[in-house]
């Protein structure tokens, strides 16, 4: 009896190990090609993330896509850049967000490695909705850098837990200059 009990508790313990703890929310965005899990960080970044919290929930996503990429050739061969989505080049219908407070690298601790998430901006405290993932490291984001016409960089505030051979699959699609041709489809986006 005993040992079944045991057994009984560290099932519990195994189930909740695997579980995303509900410091750091969970995100999946759904693609017609597979499904990419964020991993997303309000203590380091929390007006960031609770913004990006918002938009999930009142269903503003509902008419999002993948319409930007960039690309660098690595010395390895591999493809290094990003991939930005939301809803700009998809929906210009949609209700104005204001800016999001600019919380930097510098503030939070976190840097553009690969499977990074971070929000697009063109001024600080411009960035909204847009979002990007980075493909390969791309600190020139971070803050001290002159990418985003300042030193400021941009406001990195999750990563890929699941799904970087999606992201990357997604970046292998046809292209016109930065744009997709034709952009690429969100079916969701929603909390785990």
């Amino acid at each position: 009896m005993i040992r079944t009990f045991l057994l009984f508790c560290l099932g519990i313990v195994l189930i909740q190990c695997n579980q995303p703890s509900s410091k750091e929310p969970h995100i999946l965005v759904t693609t017609d090609f597979g499904d990419i899990e964020l991993e997303l960080y309000p203590e380091k970044a929390p007006k960031t993330v609770a913004a990006f919290l918002s938009y999930i929930d009142s269903g503003y996503f509902n008419k999002a896509a993948f319409y930007r990429v960039l690309k660098t050739e690595g010395l390895s061969g591999d493809n290094y850049g990003i991939i930005q989505g939301g809803r700009w080049q998809t929906d210009s219908t949609g209700p104005s967000i204001p800016g999001i407070e600019h919380e930097s690298t510098r503030l939070t601790g976190l840097s553009h490695k690969s499977g990074t998430l971070s929000l697009a901006r063109t001024k600080p405290g411009t960035a909204n909705t847009e979002f990007f993932i980075c493909i390969g490291d791309q600190t020139q984001f971070d803050h001290g850098n002159e990418n985003g016409g300042d030193q400021e960089g941009f406001a990195a505030f999750g990563k890929v837990v699941k799904g970087m051979k999606v992201v990357r699959s997604i970046q292998d699609q046809p292209y016109n200059g930065d744009h997709f041709t034709p952009e690429i489809r969100i079916s969701s986006i929603k909390r785990l």
